[in-house]
């Protein structure tokens, strides 16, 4: 009997240390990842501007204009849609 609970010592002390493991590489990892976050970013090198770069100009494009408005219609019978859309027959 003291072997067995010896052994259930040993299996919840080994527990408590993977716990505790797991929360310190989880705490170290959130560490190192807040510290890459913070650091300063190297500047890339200023690119100089072209004055003779010929750029076309902006125009207005509306987003809603292929938009056509839909109202509820009666509901056809199922039969009669389907041979409005299905593929004519070639002759």
């Amino acid at each position: 009997m003291p072997v067995l609970c010896t052994r259930a010592a040993d299996i919840i002390g080994a527990k408590k240390r993977s716990w505790i493991q797991s929360i310190t590489t989880v705490v170290a990892l959130a560490s190192g990842l807040l510290g890459a976050s913070c650091s300063a970013v190297p500047s890339a090198a200023p690119l100089a501007a072209d004055p003779d770069v010929v750029v076309p100009k902006a125009r207005y494009s509306s987003v809603t204009a292929p938009y056509t408005p839909s109202r509820p219609v009666e509901p056809l019978p199922w039969r009669e849609r389907n041979d409005r859309v299905a593929p004519q027959a070639q002759p």
